[in-house]
């Protein structure tokens, strides 16, 4: 399989007063189409910061990114926000939706930004709420739903925009164990039908899932084995 995330010689450091703290240390990582993987290591062991990285809410201070054969790492901030709507997808532990807009609305947004039709982005949002079994829960806002029922919505929004590539930074976290396994099967089942997964957790049991198993310490990768 051809890798669609190459990262090469990744170095991303931070100042911390007078000191540099190495978050990622010469990080060389290929990802083909179609993986599930799980990033796994103890805090501070560089796991957000590299997901961080991946999806282009950050850049490394050297070494290269590639995605889908382009380099990324230098895009201007605007081309790589454009990549980004278009080809990451992104699931967090807060859920990050909209307080004022609807399970619908928010959902819808990414189609908005992206200069979509309404009559498409209606027809788009539809198809990912029946997907994701929330079409009852449409005109509801995020307060009115339950955790798993938001995490699913952040799903859907997450889709919406057919990416070939879903980040998941630790998305059982907030979530009862029986509405975690509910989030991490539909994770999974979009995984089955292409769409890469890297999947950041600090639990075990969710970790051992995956096909294949990163673990990090203290910025570098220290295990990358596969089943």
């Amino acid at each position: 399989m051809v890798d669609i995330i190459q990262l090469s010689h990744i170095q991303r450091d931070f100042e911390v007063g007078d000191q540099t703290v190495h978050a990622l240390n010469d990080v060389c990582l290929g990802i083909s189409s179609g993986e599930y993987i799980s990033v796994m290591g103890p805090s501070g062991s560089g796991k957000s910061t590299l997901l961080n990285l991946i999806g282009l809410l950050d850049r490394p201070t050297s070494g290269d990114y590639f995605l889908n054969g382009k380099r990324v790492s230098t895009l201007s901030e605007r081309e790589q926000a454009r990549v980004r709507n278009r080809s990451i997808g992104f699931v967090f532990q807060t859920f990050h939706l909209l307080a004022r807009l609807t399970a619908f609305d928010n959902i819808e947004l990414p189609l908005v930004l992206a200069g979509v039709r309404p009559v498409e982005r209606k027809s788009r949002v539809r198809e990912v709420l029946q997907a994701t079994n929330m079409s009852e829960r449409a005109c509801h806002k995020p307060q009115q739903l339950s955790g798993g029922e938001r995490q699913r919505v952040a799903i859907a929004r997450a889709t919406i925009m057919q990416p070939s590539v879903i980040l998941a930074d630790e998305p059982t976290g907030n979530l009862d164990r029986r509405s975690g396994l509910d989030i991490v099967t539909l994770l999974e089942s979009l995984n089955t039908k292409g769409i890469t997964l890297i999947l950041v957790t600090h639990d075990t049991e969710l970790g051992k899932r995956a096909r294949r198993h990163i673990v990090m310490v203290d910025g570098g990768i220290k295990l990358d084995t596969r089943k």
